[in-house]
């Protein structure tokens, strides 16, 4: 069986199970998403 992850999908779960596991993490989780969204956006793919 062949099976390949890329990162967005599997920081999307670990993220999830995080915020399941200590909901106050919400605020920081978004926060740093929002952040990396904004620099990609920024500077182009080509950043990460």
């Amino acid at each position: 069986m062949n099976l390949h992850l890329t990162l967005g999908p599997l920081m999307a779960l670990i993220a999830g199970i995080l915020i399941l596991v200590m909901p106050r993490l919400l605020n920081f989780i978004v926060a740093i998403y929002l952040i990396i969204i904004g620099l990609v956006g920024l500077f182009g793919s080509h950043l990460l």
